[in-house]
Order: C-alpha cells, then structure tokens, then sequence
C-alpha cells in the first residue's frame, strides 16, 4: 500500500512536493489505513470521525495534500483561478479565470482542460482529474501529466481512493 500511495501523491504532485513530504505523507496514511484506531490514538490532534465519508488513510492524503495540488472550489472560475495561482506569476495563460463566469459548467471545463492540455507538452500536457470524495466543495482536483493519467488510474484504483478525468467525468454526468 505505501508503495503505491507513494506513487500516486508523487504522480498527482507533478514535481511541487519534495520525495521526503511524499514519503511522510504516504507512511502516514498506509498507517492510517492498516490500523485506523491505532493510528488515531497516536494523533489525537487528528478531526475524524466514523461520520466521515471516506477512510482514515484517504483522508490523511487528502488533508496533506497542499493547495499547490489539491483543487478545491465551489465554481469553475473560481478552480481556475486557484491552478492559475498554483504556477505563480511567470506562467502566462491565455484563459483568464474572468472569462469563466458566465459560462456553463461543461464549457468553463473543457476551456480549462484546452489550456492544461497545450502546457507542459513533454509530459503530455496537463489533465484535471477529480480526487476523492467531495468533502465541503463542489469541485475537487488534481492536475496530473496527460502521459501519467493511465498510470494515476491504475493506482487510484489499487488504494481505493476515486481518481477520474474531470472533463470526461461530467459529460458522463451530464450524458454528453
């Protein structure tokens, strides 16, 4: 498990986490996940409950993860504008976050997914991914290297925390 949670939250963190974060973070949550009880009575400054909708291990990544690399937002103008601040001042984007307002969901997606995709093409560009349960917003995200996303799938998958491309995934939703 903490082999490929190492793999994952290194792939998701394209590069902005140093390997000594991923590898803490990955320890404690196969921790988590191997013994949720033990896990909390060693750190009782953790906020879980059995209340919550996703397990101890996938709330650890998801709660460690910074807002470098972890989307969170309630609309697409406001996303974009969190991924736009992620890469700092020197990475011009041609879509500004402005532009997004009045638009449908499904369009302000597939504007942010055109951009992402035309950046980084060596890695195959940019693809959002949604991450997780939603906890407290609409909208929950991850950029990850388009030549990574099968990997990204794959690991998802093994350690059980849900991992989709965002664009594909609300035209699924919206029947598209």
């Amino acid at each position: 498990m903490k082999t490929a949670l190492i793999e994952l939250i290194g792939k998701i963190s394209t590069g902005l986490m140093s390997d000594a974060e991923v590898a803490q973070i990955a320890d404690e949550a196969a921790q988590a996940y191997a013994d949720a009880d033990g896990f909390l009575a060693a750190n009782p400054d953790i906020n879980y409950d059995d209340s919550f909708p996703i397990p101890l291990g996938e709330w650890i990544v998801v709660g460690s993860l910074p807002e470098t690399v972890l989307f969170q937002a309630d609309t697409y103008q406001d996303l974009f504008a969190q991924i736009v601040a992620s890469f700092g001042p020197d990475v011009a984007f041609n879509l500004k976050p402005k532009q997004l307002a009045k638009t449908e969901a499904l369009t302000a997606l597939n504007r942010i997914q055109i951009q992402l995709s035309a950046m980084n093409p060596e890695n195959g560009g940019y693809t959002l991914m949604n991450f997780s349960q939603l906890l407290d917003d609409e909208i929950q995200a991850v950029l990850v290297y388009g030549n990574d996303v099968p990997r990204v799938l794959e690991l998802c998958a093994a350690v059980g925390i849900k991992g989709e491309p965002s664009l594909e995934a609300l035209r699924i939703a919206l029947h598209v």
